[in-house]
């Protein structure tokens, strides 16, 4: 029997790049004309010859060299290969992203090679011609950014399958049989990735833990820490260790620090705080100037380098605020306890302390180790209201204890004071191009199940103001005294790049369909139009979801070694040394500073760069699992409200539809545009909006439109909406 031949395939012209990334895929190996057609599906002559023709044309290029007759090996030159970072999209492609790179090269599906959102990969880059946008092919897997996950189980007979809710995770994970584990068919379980086989569709795993039934309270909160690997509990060897440390406030300690307990101090807090990392002393001087102290935890007297307790916070490198719980970076024993400057108690504390004018120019400053005493513990509301009243009686509707009390004069009037220089120091910072974030945070009233029975919306006001104030000036105070010293020493900066000019303009764009513009003139005018554009949007529909797209703009704070100031605050040094409970840089900004105060050379930068990036990406993963919660509680209460009709906004407009965030809870979700039942939509990108063929009728950015639940996801943390009407 004749062998039958394919029949030839039309080549297209991207047939020389086809043979190219054949070549490129095994860039050590050797390939002939026929093990090419072999990989091209093709054994016809003329496909051959075509094969041929093209192998001698890459070859003069000098693309290719022929190493023997009739075998090419691919030149690897650095302009095809790059390392980066891979991003995927919900559609099962991705693009790369490195610094070599303005715009991000897109990735075929088919060109993945098994490479997963966020990998660090090697790729090829072809299509380079002009007018064309180059594209990219994974050749080889750096490092995995994560190999564990988390998903439903769905059991057969002899093995198993894992999927997950995450958008990006373009496949399943198969799991073998004997490595079920005491998961039950559709639990939600933690998996680890083992291997990959070169010609498996799906990577093979093994269940680590069975976090439990979907929907439940507990399994979700756990599965959104699993998700991102962050912990929920301490190893006992951690804890059994934070156990034993000495606590007691001890004479001979004492002397060897200043002693600032006769001086009036107090800390002003979230009425539902455990942990206190700062708090406030004020005298008047003699000279009628004021001394303000900011006295931070001193958690690096407890937190010795080195050790297991150690170890385990700079793996943490942050709390984690979810809606219901801390997930603390140390242990009880220290975060709400010995490190927490809790009232009428004394506390070691590192302090920055400061002389202020009237018009709060500091004209002194002293950094050390001190200890304190609170004489008194606020809640933010009772410190608001002192200022707002200027009275000294605290209510009971707002009282820590439950019952009206009356503040001491003394703190009533230190209260006031620092509430005046708060101000002055903020109005300067304005002037000088810090940009004025107070963006409403959502917040839940919770049942003793942890179940949301409510929404409320957290709003910045002049107690807030007062501590950030306070804690910004010491925070940048200290980064001068370290980044001013000569020769340089080794830091840890809080870091803030400018904006991107590109996302500034798409920002333009949206925003001028309700009025408002930027000025792009200089540095200094970008800054006041935004804290414009924020002042005017206060109060009005779309202000969430301009605050929103405002914020998006901006560059990603992060820490660093290298100095390059802060735009956001408009600080040319800034750090973050006022919070060592919950931060790790913090801790590593005590050490640093106590040791060049006890006159230490530099220490090694590389080795605190990589600190400082490690603790960057565990704020990501922390902010992130903080917003998964969010949206997750969000869900929660709006399955409960599923009969209700919502007054919403239009947030965001894509060719699929419009998601609509509802005004009495900024809960959001989508509206499918097949679902909306009126008029025939399509999308109009230059409008971003919705046009309906027949009415011509527009659904754009910031309308008002009435919703209903149609469905809540707790797994996937989703809410889809029925469109019911827009509010004319």
């Amino acid at each position: 029997m004749s062998k039958k031949l394919r029949k030839p395939v039309k080549k297209d012209k991207d047939f020389t790049a086809r043979i190219l990334k054949i070549l490129s895929q095994d860039a050590n190996k050797a390939f002939n004309y026929k093990q090419i057609g072999a990989k091209l599906e093709l054994d016809d002559t003329k496909s051959r010859n075509e094969i041929i023709r093209d192998l001698k044309l890459l070859a003069s290029q000098k693309k290719i060299v022929e190493i023997e007759p009739g075998k090419y090996l691919v030149v690897a030159t650095s302009q095809d290969y790059y390392e980066g970072v891979i991003d995927m999209t919900s559609r099962k492609t991705a693009y790369f992203v490195s610094e070599e790179f303005e715009d991000d090269i897109f990735i075929p599906t088919n060109n993945l090679n098994k490479a997963l959102d966020g990998d660090k990969v090697k790729i090829y880059v072809y299509n380079r011609r002009r007018g064309k946008k180059p594209e990219g092919e994974v050749i080889e897997i750096i490092e995995r950014k994560k190999t564990d996950f988390v998903g439903v189980i769905d059991i057969q007979k002899n093995f198993a399958f894992v999927s997950t809710a995450n958008p990006k995770m373009y496949t399943d994970i198969f799991i073998p049989k004997e490595k079920i584990g005491d998961a039950e068919n559709g639990d939600v379980v933690l998996v680890h990735i083992e291997d990959w086989p070169k010609k498996a569709d799906s990577p093979f795993g093994a269940v680590i833990k069975v976090l439990g039934k979907p929907g439940e309270h507990n399994t979700e909160i756990h599965a959104i820490l699993a998700e991102y690997g962050l912990p929920y509990d301490f190893p006992i060897e951690v804890e059994t260790y934070a156990q034993k440390i000495d606590t007691s406030i001890q004479e001979s300690e004492i002397a060897k620090r200043r002693d600032m307990r006769d001086v009036l101090t107090f800390t002003i807090d979230p009425k539902d705080a455990k942990d206190f990392d700062d708090a406030l002393s004020f005298q008047i001087l003699e000279n009628g100037n004021y001394e303000i102290g900011v006295h931070i935890a001193d958690v690096s007297y407890y937190l010795e380098e080195g050790t297991i307790l150690d170890n385990e916070a700079y793996q943490r490198a942050t709390s984690v605020y979810l809606v219901d719980r801390v997930v603390p970076m140390l242990p009880e024993v220290l975060s709400n306890f010995a490190c927490s400057l809790r009232p009428h108690e004394e506390k070691y504390t590192f302090s920055a302390i400061f002389e202020l004018t009237e018009n709060a120019q500091v004209v002194n400053q002293w950094f050390g180790r001190t200890v304190i005493y609170s004489d008194q513990r606020f809640a933010y509301e009772e410190a608001q209201h002192i200022i707002e009243t200027k009275g000294n009686i605290i209510p009971a509707e707002i009282s820590l204890t439950g019952n009206e009390y009356e503040v001491p004069e003394a703190i009533q009037n230190a209260t006031l004071k620092l509430d005046e220089l708060a101000k002055t120091l903020r109005k300067r910072r304005m002037r000088d191009g810090a940009i004025s974030f107070d963006k409403v945070e959502v917040k839940f009233n919770l049942n003793e199940a942890a179940e949301p029975v409510g929404v409320y919306f957290k709003v910045s006001k002049d107690a807030n103001h007062l501590i950030e104030e306070f804690m910004l000036l010491a925070n940048r105070k200290v980064a001068e005294f370290i980044g001013k010293q000569r020769p340089k020493k080794t830091f840890v900066y809080r870091i803030h790049d400018e904006p991107d000019e590109n996302k500034l303009i798409s920002l333009q764009t949206v925003i001028s369909k309700f009025g408002y513009s930027i000025n792009f003139k200089s540095k200094k005018d970008i800054s006041q139009s935004l804290n414009k554009l924020l002042e005017d949007v206060n109060g009005k529909k779309e202000q969430n979801m301009v605050d929103t797209l405002t914020i998006r703009t901006m560059s990603k704070a992060k820490y660093s070694t290298e100095n390059i100031g802060h735009y956001g605050l408009a600080f040319d040094y800034y750090s973050h040394f006022t919070s060592p409970i919950r931060r790790y840089p913090d801790v590593m900004a005590h050490r640093l500073l106590q040791h060049y105060l006890d006159g230490g050379k530099s220490v090694d930068e590389e080795s605190y760069e990589e600190k400082c990036q490690h603790s960057s990406n565990m704020e990501v993963l922390a902010t992130n699992a903080e917003r998964d919660s969010i949206k997750y509680m969000q869900v929660k209460y709006m399955q409960d409200h599923q009969d209700e009709e919502f007054l919403g906004v239009i947030s965001g407009v894509t060719e699929w539809g419009i998601y609509v965030e509802i005004v009495s809870n900024k809960c959001e979700g989508m509206c499918r545009i097949r679902e909306i039942r009126d008029d025939y939509y399509t999308f109009d990108e230059k409008q971003y909006a919705l046009v309906g063929e027949i009415s011509k009728n527009i659904l754009q950015l910031g309308d008002e439109v009435f919703v209903k639940v149609k469905s809540a996801d707790l797994v996937k943390k989703q809410l889809d909406f029925t469109f019911l009407r827009k509010n004319e």
